[in-house]
Protein backbone atom coordinates (compact mmCIF):
# COMPACT_ATOMS: atom_id res chain seq x y z
CA UNK A 1 0.00 0.00 0.00
CA UNK A 2 1.34 3.42 -0.91
CA UNK A 3 -0.24 5.42 1.93
CA UNK A 4 -0.72 5.14 5.64
CA UNK A 5 -4.30 5.48 6.83
CA UNK A 6 -3.68 6.91 10.29
CA UNK A 7 -5.75 10.00 9.45
CA UNK A 8 -8.71 8.07 8.11
CA UNK A 9 -10.76 7.24 11.20
CA UNK A 10 -13.41 8.84 13.36
CA UNK A 11 -16.44 10.91 12.39
CA UNK A 12 -16.67 12.65 8.99
CA UNK A 13 -19.81 14.60 8.01
CA UNK A 14 -20.93 14.26 4.40
CA UNK A 15 -21.40 18.01 4.06
CA UNK A 16 -24.54 19.38 2.48
CA UNK A 17 -23.90 21.96 -0.24
CA UNK A 18 -25.64 25.34 0.08
CA UNK A 19 -26.68 26.82 -3.26
CA UNK A 20 -27.61 30.17 -4.70
CA UNK A 21 -29.26 30.64 -8.08
CA UNK A 22 -25.78 31.08 -9.56
CA UNK A 23 -23.89 28.26 -7.85
CA UNK A 24 -22.37 27.35 -4.49
CA UNK A 25 -23.28 29.69 -1.63
CA UNK A 26 -19.79 30.37 -0.29
CA UNK A 27 -20.78 32.23 2.87
CA UNK A 28 -23.30 29.58 3.94
CA UNK A 29 -20.85 26.78 3.12
CA UNK A 30 -18.13 28.34 5.24
CA UNK A 31 -20.60 28.83 8.11
CA UNK A 32 -21.58 25.15 7.94
CA UNK A 33 -17.93 24.02 7.99
CA UNK A 34 -17.23 26.24 11.01
CA UNK A 35 -20.30 24.75 12.70
CA UNK A 36 -19.13 21.12 12.40
CA UNK A 37 -15.36 21.59 12.53
CA UNK A 38 -14.87 21.47 16.33
CA UNK A 39 -16.56 18.08 16.50
CA UNK A 40 -15.23 16.09 13.54
CA UNK A 41 -12.15 14.14 12.44
CA UNK A 42 -12.51 15.10 8.77
CA UNK A 43 -15.00 16.46 6.26
CA UNK A 44 -16.39 15.22 2.96
CA UNK A 45 -17.40 17.85 0.39
CA UNK A 46 -19.38 16.80 -2.69
CA UNK A 47 -20.63 13.45 -1.43
CA UNK A 48 -24.12 12.07 -1.90
CA UNK A 49 -25.56 14.31 0.82
CA UNK A 50 -23.71 17.18 -0.85
CA UNK A 51 -25.79 16.61 -4.01
CA UNK A 52 -22.72 16.06 -6.20
CA UNK A 53 -24.87 14.50 -8.90
CA UNK A 54 -26.80 17.79 -9.20
CA UNK A 55 -23.63 19.90 -9.56
CA UNK A 56 -21.52 20.86 -12.55
CA UNK A 57 -17.83 19.98 -12.52
CA UNK A 58 -16.97 23.62 -11.95
CA UNK A 59 -19.34 23.82 -8.98
CA UNK A 60 -17.79 20.72 -7.46
CA UNK A 61 -14.33 22.18 -7.87
CA UNK A 62 -15.42 25.44 -6.28
CA UNK A 63 -17.02 23.63 -3.32
CA UNK A 64 -13.81 21.67 -2.75
CA UNK A 65 -11.72 24.85 -2.95
CA UNK A 66 -13.94 26.61 -0.40
CA UNK A 67 -13.79 23.60 1.90
CA UNK A 68 -10.00 23.36 1.71
CA UNK A 69 -9.63 27.05 2.43
CA UNK A 70 -12.03 27.09 5.37
CA UNK A 71 -10.69 23.89 6.94
CA UNK A 72 -7.12 25.19 6.49
CA UNK A 73 -5.47 21.92 7.44
CA UNK A 74 -7.30 21.46 10.74
CA UNK A 75 -8.76 18.10 9.66
CA UNK A 76 -8.44 15.96 6.51
CA UNK A 77 -10.59 16.77 3.49
CA UNK A 78 -11.90 13.71 1.65
CA UNK A 79 -13.44 15.07 -1.55
CA UNK A 80 -16.15 13.29 -3.51
CA UNK A 81 -14.84 12.92 -7.07
CA UNK A 82 -16.95 10.06 -8.45
CA UNK A 83 -18.68 10.62 -11.80
CA UNK A 84 -20.73 8.49 -14.17
CA UNK A 85 -17.75 7.90 -16.47
CA UNK A 86 -14.22 6.71 -15.76
CA UNK A 87 -12.80 9.56 -17.85
CA UNK A 88 -14.53 12.28 -15.83
CA UNK A 89 -13.75 10.57 -12.51
CA UNK A 90 -10.05 10.37 -13.33
CA UNK A 91 -10.00 14.02 -14.45
CA UNK A 92 -11.75 15.35 -11.35
CA UNK A 93 -9.65 13.18 -9.04
CA UNK A 94 -6.46 14.47 -10.69
CA UNK A 95 -7.70 18.04 -10.24
CA UNK A 96 -8.50 17.35 -6.56
CA UNK A 97 -4.98 15.98 -6.03
CA UNK A 98 -3.49 19.21 -7.35
CA UNK A 99 -5.94 21.28 -5.27
CA UNK A 100 -4.52 19.68 -2.11
CA UNK A 101 -7.20 17.33 -0.78
CA UNK A 102 -6.10 14.52 1.52
CA UNK A 103 -8.02 11.89 -0.38
CA UNK A 104 -10.90 11.21 -2.75
CA UNK A 105 -14.16 9.42 -2.04
CA UNK A 106 -15.02 7.66 -5.29
CA UNK A 107 -18.48 6.19 -5.70
CA UNK A 108 -18.93 3.10 -7.84
CA UNK A 109 -19.82 4.10 -11.41
CA UNK A 110 -23.56 4.45 -11.33
CA UNK A 111 -26.77 4.36 -13.36
CA UNK A 112 -25.77 1.87 -16.09
CA UNK A 113 -24.90 -0.86 -13.55
CA UNK A 114 -21.48 -2.04 -14.74
CA UNK A 115 -20.30 -5.56 -13.98
CA UNK A 116 -17.92 -6.34 -11.14
CA UNK A 117 -14.99 -6.54 -13.57
CA UNK A 118 -15.92 -3.18 -15.04
CA UNK A 119 -16.12 -1.69 -11.55
CA UNK A 120 -12.66 -3.11 -10.88
CA UNK A 121 -11.27 -1.57 -14.08
CA UNK A 122 -12.83 1.77 -13.16
CA UNK A 123 -11.15 1.89 -9.76
CA UNK A 124 -7.88 0.68 -11.22
CA UNK A 125 -7.88 3.71 -13.54
CA UNK A 126 -8.71 6.11 -10.69
CA UNK A 127 -6.06 4.53 -8.47
CA UNK A 128 -3.50 5.45 -11.11
CA UNK A 129 -4.03 9.17 -10.39
CA UNK A 130 -1.81 8.79 -7.33
CA UNK A 131 -4.19 10.24 -4.71
CA UNK A 132 -5.38 8.25 -1.66
CA UNK A 133 -8.69 6.70 -2.74
CA UNK A 134 -11.66 5.54 -0.68
CA UNK A 135 -14.04 3.28 -2.58
CA UNK A 136 -17.67 4.18 -1.93
CA UNK A 137 -20.33 1.49 -1.90
CA UNK A 138 -23.91 2.80 -1.96
CA UNK A 139 -25.97 0.33 -4.00
CA UNK A 140 -29.30 2.00 -3.23
CA UNK A 141 -28.11 4.98 -5.30
CA UNK A 142 -25.43 3.59 -7.62
CA UNK A 143 -27.28 0.39 -8.55
CA UNK A 144 -24.05 -1.58 -8.05
CA UNK A 145 -23.26 -3.50 -4.83
CA UNK A 146 -19.63 -4.40 -4.21
CA UNK A 147 -19.14 -8.05 -3.35
CA UNK A 148 -16.34 -8.99 -1.05
CA UNK A 149 -14.26 -10.43 -3.88
CA UNK A 150 -14.44 -7.16 -5.82
CA UNK A 151 -13.57 -5.11 -2.75
CA UNK A 152 -10.83 -7.52 -1.67
CA UNK A 153 -9.22 -7.54 -5.10
CA UNK A 154 -9.32 -3.79 -5.55
CA UNK A 155 -8.33 -2.81 -2.04
CA UNK A 156 -5.36 -5.15 -1.89
CA UNK A 157 -4.18 -4.82 -5.51
CA UNK A 158 -4.22 -1.05 -5.87
CA UNK A 159 -1.36 1.09 -4.59
CA UNK A 160 -3.34 4.14 -3.53
CA UNK A 161 -6.63 2.73 -2.25
CA UNK A 162 -6.74 3.35 1.51
CA UNK A 163 -10.28 2.42 2.43
CA UNK A 164 -13.91 1.75 1.71
CA UNK A 165 -17.06 3.53 2.78
CA UNK A 166 -20.02 1.18 2.93
CA UNK A 167 -23.45 2.81 2.97
CA UNK A 168 -25.38 -0.33 2.07
CA UNK A 169 -26.49 -1.09 5.63
CA UNK A 170 -25.59 -4.69 4.77
CA UNK A 171 -23.84 -5.82 7.95
CA UNK A 172 -22.99 -9.32 6.65
CA UNK A 173 -21.16 -7.62 3.76
CA UNK A 174 -19.30 -5.40 6.21
CA UNK A 175 -18.34 -8.44 8.28
CA UNK A 176 -16.89 -9.95 5.11
CA UNK A 177 -14.84 -6.79 4.66
CA UNK A 178 -13.52 -7.13 8.20
CA UNK A 179 -12.57 -10.72 7.44
CA UNK A 180 -10.83 -9.90 4.15
CA UNK A 181 -9.22 -6.47 4.50
CA UNK A 182 -9.40 -5.30 8.14
CA UNK A 183 -6.05 -3.84 9.14
CA UNK A 184 -4.92 -3.29 5.56
CA UNK A 185 -7.28 -0.40 4.85
CA UNK A 186 -9.77 1.70 6.78
CA UNK A 187 -13.41 0.63 6.73
CA UNK A 188 -16.05 3.32 7.26
CA UNK A 189 -19.77 2.85 7.81
CA UNK A 190 -21.97 5.23 5.86
CA UNK A 191 -25.42 4.09 6.95
CA UNK A 192 -26.50 6.20 9.92
CA UNK A 193 -28.89 3.64 11.39
CA UNK A 194 -26.22 0.98 12.03
CA UNK A 195 -23.24 3.10 13.10
CA UNK A 196 -22.75 1.75 16.61
CA UNK A 197 -23.17 -1.85 15.50
CA UNK A 198 -20.62 -1.36 12.71
CA UNK A 199 -18.13 0.42 14.98
CA UNK A 200 -18.46 -2.28 17.61
CA UNK A 201 -17.89 -4.93 14.93
CA UNK A 202 -14.68 -3.25 13.79
CA UNK A 203 -15.37 -0.24 11.55
CA UNK A 204 -12.77 2.52 11.80
CA UNK A 205 -15.21 5.38 11.61
CA UNK A 206 -18.31 6.80 9.97
CA UNK A 207 -19.13 9.18 7.12
CA UNK A 208 -22.66 10.36 7.78
CA UNK A 209 -25.37 12.68 6.51
CA UNK A 210 -26.70 13.27 10.01
CA UNK A 211 -23.24 14.37 11.18
CA UNK A 212 -24.18 17.72 9.65
CA UNK A 213 -26.69 18.00 12.50
CA UNK A 214 -25.21 16.08 15.44
CA UNK A 215 -21.45 15.60 14.91
CA UNK A 216 -20.77 15.89 18.64
CA UNK A 217 -23.26 13.14 19.48
CA UNK A 218 -21.71 10.83 16.90
CA UNK A 219 -18.38 11.48 18.61
CA UNK A 220 -19.98 10.21 21.81
CA UNK A 221 -20.85 6.96 20.02
CA UNK A 222 -17.42 6.66 18.42
CA UNK A 223 -15.35 7.42 21.52
CA UNK A 224 -17.39 5.22 23.82
CA UNK A 225 -16.96 2.34 21.38
CA UNK A 226 -13.22 2.99 21.09
CA UNK A 227 -12.97 2.92 24.88
CA UNK A 228 -14.86 -0.36 25.08
CA UNK A 229 -17.88 1.21 26.78
CA UNK A 230 -20.45 -0.45 24.55
CA UNK A 231 -23.33 0.26 26.93
CA UNK A 232 -22.81 4.02 26.63
CA UNK A 233 -22.32 3.77 22.87
CA UNK A 234 -25.55 1.79 22.51
CA UNK A 235 -27.43 4.30 24.65
CA UNK A 236 -26.30 7.18 22.45
CA UNK A 237 -27.21 5.32 19.26
CA UNK A 238 -30.67 4.71 20.69
CA UNK A 239 -31.04 8.39 21.61
CA UNK A 240 -30.29 9.55 18.07
CA UNK A 241 -31.95 6.64 16.27
CA UNK A 242 -35.27 8.31 15.49
CA UNK A 243 -33.57 11.44 14.21
CA UNK A 244 -31.26 9.48 11.92
CA UNK A 245 -34.14 7.29 10.74
CA UNK A 246 -36.00 10.42 9.64
CA UNK A 247 -32.89 11.73 7.88
CA UNK A 248 -31.95 8.49 6.14
CA UNK A 249 -35.43 7.47 5.02
CA UNK A 250 -37.02 10.83 4.27
CA UNK A 251 -34.84 12.71 1.82
CA UNK A 252 -31.51 13.11 3.61
CA UNK A 253 -30.32 16.18 1.70
CA UNK A 254 -33.39 18.29 2.39
CA UNK A 255 -33.82 16.81 5.87
CA UNK A 256 -30.33 17.90 6.87
CA UNK A 257 -30.79 21.34 5.36
CA UNK A 258 -34.10 21.98 7.10
CA UNK A 259 -32.75 20.57 10.36
CA UNK A 260 -29.78 22.93 10.18
CA UNK A 261 -32.12 25.84 9.50
CA UNK A 262 -34.13 24.94 12.61
CA UNK A 263 -30.84 25.06 14.52
CA UNK A 264 -29.98 28.50 13.16
CA UNK A 265 -27.58 27.45 10.37
CA UNK A 266 -29.29 28.45 7.12
CA UNK A 267 -27.96 26.46 4.16
CA UNK A 268 -30.99 26.88 1.90
CA UNK A 269 -32.83 24.05 0.16
CA UNK A 270 -31.90 21.19 -2.13
CA UNK A 271 -31.82 21.53 -5.88
CA UNK A 272 -34.62 20.33 -8.12
CA UNK A 273 -35.99 17.80 -8.56
CA UNK A 274 -35.85 17.69 -4.73
CA UNK A 275 -38.31 20.25 -3.33
CA UNK A 276 -39.43 21.25 0.17
CA UNK A 277 -42.41 19.15 1.18
CA UNK A 278 -41.56 16.35 -1.26
CA UNK A 279 -39.38 13.42 -0.15
CA UNK A 280 -38.93 15.27 3.14
CA UNK A 281 -42.55 15.86 4.07
CA UNK A 282 -43.97 18.56 6.31
CA UNK A 283 -44.86 16.00 8.98
CA UNK A 284 -41.28 14.70 8.84
CA UNK A 285 -39.96 18.17 9.59
CA UNK A 286 -42.17 18.50 12.65
CA UNK A 287 -40.91 15.17 13.95
CA UNK A 288 -37.30 16.15 13.20
CA UNK A 289 -37.84 19.34 15.15
CA UNK A 290 -39.02 17.39 18.19
CA UNK A 291 -35.98 15.12 17.99
CA UNK A 292 -33.60 18.07 17.76
CA UNK A 293 -35.28 19.54 20.83
CA UNK A 294 -34.98 16.29 22.74
CA UNK A 295 -31.26 16.12 21.91
CA UNK A 296 -30.66 19.70 23.05
CA UNK A 297 -29.99 21.03 19.55
CA UNK A 298 -32.83 23.55 19.72
CA UNK A 299 -32.80 25.36 23.04
CA UNK A 300 -35.67 27.05 24.81
CA UNK A 301 -35.90 30.83 24.68
CA UNK A 302 -38.31 33.37 26.14
CA UNK A 303 -41.27 34.42 23.98
CA UNK A 304 -44.01 36.87 24.98
CA UNK A 305 -47.72 36.01 24.58
CA UNK A 306 -50.18 38.92 24.45
CA UNK A 307 -53.57 37.42 25.30
CA UNK A 308 -56.34 39.95 25.99
CA UNK A 309 -54.91 42.27 28.61
CA UNK A 310 -52.31 39.72 29.73
CA UNK A 311 -48.64 39.79 28.87
CA UNK A 312 -47.14 36.38 29.57
CA UNK A 313 -43.51 35.34 29.11
CA UNK A 314 -43.05 31.66 28.30
CA UNK A 315 -39.98 29.56 27.62
CA UNK A 316 -40.38 27.38 24.53
CA UNK A 317 -38.41 25.79 21.73
CA UNK A 318 -38.46 28.74 19.36
CA UNK A 319 -37.14 28.63 15.81
CA UNK A 320 -36.79 31.21 13.05
CA UNK A 321 -40.55 30.90 12.40
CA UNK A 322 -41.68 31.57 16.00
CA UNK A 323 -43.12 35.10 16.32
CA UNK A 324 -42.30 37.24 19.32
CA UNK A 325 -44.65 38.48 20.59
CA UNK A 326 -47.46 36.03 19.81
CA UNK A 327 -50.56 38.16 19.24
CA UNK A 328 -54.06 38.13 17.73
CA UNK A 329 -55.84 35.37 19.62
CA UNK A 330 -59.20 35.89 17.94
CA UNK A 331 -58.71 32.67 15.99
CA UNK A 332 -55.54 30.74 15.25
CA UNK A 333 -55.60 27.84 12.79
CA UNK A 334 -53.36 24.79 12.76
CA UNK A 335 -53.26 21.52 10.84
CA UNK A 336 -51.38 18.28 11.43
CA UNK A 337 -51.02 14.96 9.68
CA UNK A 338 -49.41 11.74 10.88
CA UNK A 339 -49.17 8.24 9.50
CA UNK A 340 -48.76 5.47 8.34
CA UNK A 341 -50.31 2.94 8.20
CA UNK A 342 -53.03 4.21 5.92
CA UNK A 343 -56.07 3.10 7.93
CA UNK A 344 -54.62 4.50 11.16
CA UNK A 345 -53.40 7.83 9.75
CA UNK A 346 -54.46 10.93 11.62
CA UNK A 347 -55.44 14.32 10.30
CA UNK A 348 -56.22 17.15 12.71
CA UNK A 349 -57.68 20.59 11.98
CA UNK A 350 -57.47 22.84 15.01
CA UNK A 351 -58.70 26.25 16.15
CA UNK A 352 -57.29 28.16 19.12
CA UNK A 353 -58.91 31.35 20.29
CA UNK A 354 -60.23 33.35 23.20
CA UNK A 355 -62.82 31.65 25.35
CA UNK A 356 -64.97 34.80 25.18
CA UNK A 357 -64.39 35.08 21.42
CA UNK A 358 -65.59 33.20 18.32
CA UNK A 359 -63.95 29.89 19.27
CA UNK A 360 -65.43 29.82 22.77
CA UNK A 361 -68.88 30.77 21.45
CA UNK A 362 -68.64 28.07 18.77
CA UNK A 363 -67.98 25.44 21.45
CA UNK A 364 -70.97 26.58 23.50
CA UNK A 365 -73.28 26.62 20.50
CA UNK A 366 -72.07 23.25 19.19
CA UNK A 367 -72.66 21.48 22.48
CA UNK A 368 -76.08 23.08 22.86
CA UNK A 369 -77.34 22.38 19.34
CA UNK A 370 -75.67 19.05 18.54
CA UNK A 371 -74.34 17.59 21.76
CA UNK A 372 -72.56 14.32 22.26
CA UNK A 373 -75.05 12.35 20.21
CA UNK A 374 -73.01 13.42 17.16
CA UNK A 375 -69.75 12.50 18.83
CA UNK A 376 -68.84 15.98 20.05
CA UNK A 377 -67.29 16.00 23.49
CA UNK A 378 -65.24 18.20 25.78
CA UNK A 379 -61.96 16.44 26.54
CA UNK A 380 -60.21 19.10 28.65
CA UNK A 381 -61.16 21.98 30.91
CA UNK A 382 -57.90 23.93 30.92
CA UNK A 383 -57.82 24.94 28.17
CA UNK A 384 -61.42 24.10 27.30
CA UNK A 385 -61.17 21.71 24.36
CA UNK A 386 -63.93 20.41 22.12
CA UNK A 387 -63.16 17.28 20.10
CA UNK A 388 -65.16 16.84 16.89
CA UNK A 389 -65.04 13.69 14.70
CA UNK A 390 -64.42 14.31 11.01
CA UNK A 391 -66.17 11.04 10.13
CA UNK A 392 -69.53 10.24 11.71
CA UNK A 393 -69.19 7.58 14.39
CA UNK A 394 -71.53 4.69 13.54
CA UNK A 395 -70.31 1.64 15.45
CA UNK A 396 -69.15 0.77 18.94
CA UNK A 397 -65.72 -0.11 17.57
CA UNK A 398 -65.41 3.30 15.91
CA UNK A 399 -66.39 4.93 19.19
CA UNK A 400 -63.64 3.00 21.01
CA UNK A 401 -61.08 4.11 18.45
CA UNK A 402 -62.25 7.71 18.71
CA UNK A 403 -61.69 7.46 22.46
CA UNK A 404 -58.11 6.49 21.72
CA UNK A 405 -57.82 9.44 19.36
CA UNK A 406 -59.10 11.65 22.17
CA UNK A 407 -56.41 10.28 24.49
CA UNK A 408 -53.77 11.16 21.90
CA UNK A 409 -55.08 14.72 21.54
CA UNK A 410 -55.15 15.15 25.32
CA UNK A 411 -51.53 14.05 25.56
CA UNK A 412 -50.58 16.56 22.86
CA UNK A 413 -52.24 19.34 24.87
CA UNK A 414 -50.54 18.24 28.10
CA UNK A 415 -47.10 18.20 26.48
CA UNK A 416 -47.77 21.55 24.78
CA UNK A 417 -48.44 22.99 28.24
CA UNK A 418 -45.29 21.35 29.54
CA UNK A 419 -43.04 22.61 26.74
CA UNK A 420 -44.38 26.18 26.96
CA UNK A 421 -46.44 26.49 23.78
CA UNK A 422 -49.63 26.64 25.86
CA UNK A 423 -48.40 28.46 28.97
CA UNK A 424 -50.23 27.93 32.23
CA UNK A 425 -51.26 31.61 32.81
CA UNK A 426 -53.41 31.71 29.63
CA UNK A 427 -55.20 28.34 29.94
CA UNK A 428 -58.35 29.88 31.45
CA UNK A 429 -58.50 32.49 28.70
CA UNK A 430 -58.35 30.28 25.60
CA UNK A 431 -60.34 27.46 24.04
CA UNK A 432 -59.56 24.80 21.42
CA UNK A 433 -61.66 23.04 18.81
CA UNK A 434 -60.00 19.90 17.43
CA UNK A 435 -61.46 18.23 14.36
CA UNK A 436 -59.94 14.72 14.33
CA UNK A 437 -60.06 12.13 11.55
CA UNK A 438 -60.26 8.43 12.39
CA UNK A 439 -60.48 6.16 9.35
CA UNK A 440 -63.62 3.96 9.39
CA UNK A 441 -61.45 0.93 8.61
CA UNK A 442 -58.89 1.61 11.35
CA UNK A 443 -58.20 -1.25 13.75
CA UNK A 444 -54.85 -0.67 15.52
CA UNK A 445 -55.93 1.36 18.53
CA UNK A 446 -52.44 2.20 19.78
CA UNK A 447 -51.46 3.59 16.39
CA UNK A 448 -54.66 5.67 16.19
CA UNK A 449 -53.81 7.21 19.55
CA UNK A 450 -50.16 7.81 18.70
CA UNK A 451 -50.86 9.34 15.29
CA UNK A 452 -53.50 11.67 16.71
CA UNK A 453 -51.05 12.72 19.40
CA UNK A 454 -48.44 13.60 16.79
CA UNK A 455 -50.88 15.36 14.48
CA UNK A 456 -52.41 17.41 17.31
CA UNK A 457 -49.06 18.41 18.75
CA UNK A 458 -47.87 19.62 15.37
CA UNK A 459 -51.17 21.43 14.77
CA UNK A 460 -50.92 23.31 18.07
CA UNK A 461 -47.45 24.57 17.22
CA UNK A 462 -48.47 25.57 13.72
CA UNK A 463 -51.44 27.51 15.10
CA UNK A 464 -49.32 29.35 17.67
CA UNK A 465 -46.62 30.16 15.11
CA UNK A 466 -49.00 31.04 12.27
CA UNK A 467 -47.50 28.39 10.00
CA UNK A 468 -47.14 27.72 7.22
CA UNK A 469 -45.87 31.22 6.58
CA UNK A 470 -45.81 32.76 3.11
CA UNK A 471 -42.17 31.81 2.54
CA UNK A 472 -42.96 28.16 3.30
CA UNK A 473 -45.93 28.12 0.96
CA UNK A 474 -43.88 29.61 -1.84
CA UNK A 475 -41.08 27.11 -1.28
CA UNK A 476 -43.54 24.20 -1.25
CA UNK A 477 -45.63 25.19 -4.24
CA UNK A 478 -44.04 22.53 -6.46
CA UNK A 479 -44.79 19.73 -3.99
CA UNK A 480 -48.25 21.01 -3.11
CA UNK A 481 -49.44 21.11 -6.73
CA UNK A 482 -48.47 17.49 -7.43
CA UNK A 483 -51.56 15.47 -8.41
CA UNK A 484 -50.45 12.41 -6.44
CA UNK A 485 -49.59 14.17 -3.20
CA UNK A 486 -51.76 13.61 -0.15
CA UNK A 487 -52.55 17.15 0.95
CA UNK A 488 -55.34 17.20 3.54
Amino acid sequence: MGYKTDWFNGIFPALVTPFTAEGVDEDAYRALIRFVLPHVDGVVPCGTTGEFSYMTQEERKRAIEICLDEVDGQVPVLAGTGCTTTRDTVALTAWAREAGVDGALVVAPYFLKPSFNEVYDHFQAVDGVGLPIVMYNIPQCAGTHFKWWTAEGGLLDFDNTIGIKDSSGDLPFMEALFEKVKGDVSIFVGHDEVVQAALAAGADGAILASANLIPDLWQNVYRATQEGDLKTAQEWQQKVQKLVRIVVRCGANQACKEGLRLMGVDVGDSRHPIVPGGAFRREDREELRLQLEALGKIEKSSVTYLVGDKEVATDLFATHHTPDPVTDWTMKVGEGFAGPPFQELAHVDLLIGLKDGPVGRAIERSLTEWGEDRGLRTIAGRPETLLVPTVTIRTAEQRKLFERAAAGVKLAIELSIEDGFLPEPILDDIALIVNAFVHPAASIAKRVEFNNYKAARHAIRKAIEGRPVVEELKAEKAAARHPFRYAP
